[in-house]
């Protein structure tokens, strides 16, 4: 029995926090015709010559507020969550990390890998729900670079494991922990939205009404729905945790543009929770397995401001897995079962 590299893909963050090297970062992002699915010449005019000069030092004031001292919180807590791997699968795995777009890229992760001669790879895109803007693109690049560097024979991929009994634990854990130290009126769990017509491409049964009735199970008809799986992934977290159905909801986070996203958003539900009498909210964001700038500022310093001055007392940020033990555990047994399949 040989050795098993493992290359584990995220989106990826710029190289620094400064308006140059977020821009490059965004061109490469934007640029994917899974994230923006138009026409390339319609695309590249619209972010090289509208999105990105207008956009490049925004972000980079959003990327400078979230810096470790060791460099961007993506990138430190995915090579802390790699050391932990290595340590829990042991000699008989590789551990490499792939990012979709920045560094280090997949085509980076995959020579380490075949230059440390292993005969198989699993390639685990780090999103517990399938998007294409996200899990799918990762597949494409990986089985791209994969033929270039002649190991696509050796390449597995992990699933999507939105209610993986392990990964489930781990997030229970982590939000009981917090619900004990905080006490919040309310848990919001908040997904990474996605355009309604990426939902609507793969509904090959027209089954889709991007409604909670909708989403209540997942089924042969819907299996691959994104907003089915977060739902799931909300009520098992939820069930594990013992909360009730009245103290938490499902929202989506991160819409731009002119488009129609799945929703309830997470902005929305800012303004509404102090209608509503609601003033402690903790907000956990399972859609991540480490923290970013989508949790980190988006949710625990915008979110947290917008929330004060919609009339609420407090908002917290549960911490996604990052390196926690429990993770550690569960994902190492997802890449033995993927490795083994």
């Amino acid at each position: 029995m040989g050795r098993t590299g493992v290359l584990l893909i995220n989106i990826g963050t710029p190289d620094d926090p400064t308006p140059e090297a977020v821009g490059r970062y965004l061109r490469e992002f934007l640029m994917d015709e899974y994230v923006l699915d138009m026409p390339f010449l319609k695309r590249w005019l619209l972010v090289n010559r509208v999105i990105v000069p207008r956009r490049k030092h925004y972000s980079a004031e959003h990327y400078q507020k979230i810096q470790m001292p060791e460099g961007s919180p993506l990138l430190v807590h995915t090579q802390r969550f790699a050391a932990g791997l290595v340590t829990e699968l042991g000699n008989d795995y590789v551990v490499e990390i792939g990012m979709r777009y920045g560094n280090p890229s997949i085509a980076a992760g995959l020579s380490k890998l075949k230059k440390a001669g292993v005969d198989r790879i699993v390639a685990a895109p780090l999103y517990p729900q399938y998007t294409q803007s996200s899990f799918e693109t990762a597949i494409a690049e990986t089985r791209k670079q994969g033929k270039k560097l002649g190991v696509s024979d050796k390449v597995v991929f992990l699933d999507p494991f939105y209610v993986d009994a392990d990964f489930i634990q781990a997030n229970a854990n982590v939000v009981s922990g917090h619900l004990k130290t905080h006490t919040p009126d309310y848990v919001l769990f908040s997904f990474h939205s996605v355009p309604v017509r990426h939902i609507k491409q793969i509904d090959t049964t027209d089954h889709c009404r991007v409604n909670e009735s909708c989403c209540a199970e997942v089924g042969a008809a819907n299996a691959n729905c994104y907003r089915v799986q977060c739902h799931a992934t909300t009520r098992a977290i939820a069930s594990a945790v013992g909360l009730t159905a009245d103290r938490h909801t499902t929202c989506f986070q991160s819409q731009f543009g002119k488009d129609e996203w799945i929703g309830p958003s997470f902005e929305g539900l800012l303004k509404e929770l102090p209608k509503r009498g609601i003033k402690n909210v903790a907000v956990a964001c399972p859609s991540f397995v480490a923290d970013c700038l989508e949790t980190l500022e988006e949710i625990g310093i915008r979110g947290r401001e917008e929330f004060q001055e919609a009339g609420g007392d407090n908002l917290t940020l549960i911490p996604c897995l990052n390196s926690e033990p429990l993770w550690i555990k569960a994902a190492a047994n997802l890449m033995r079962k993927a490795s083994a399949a």
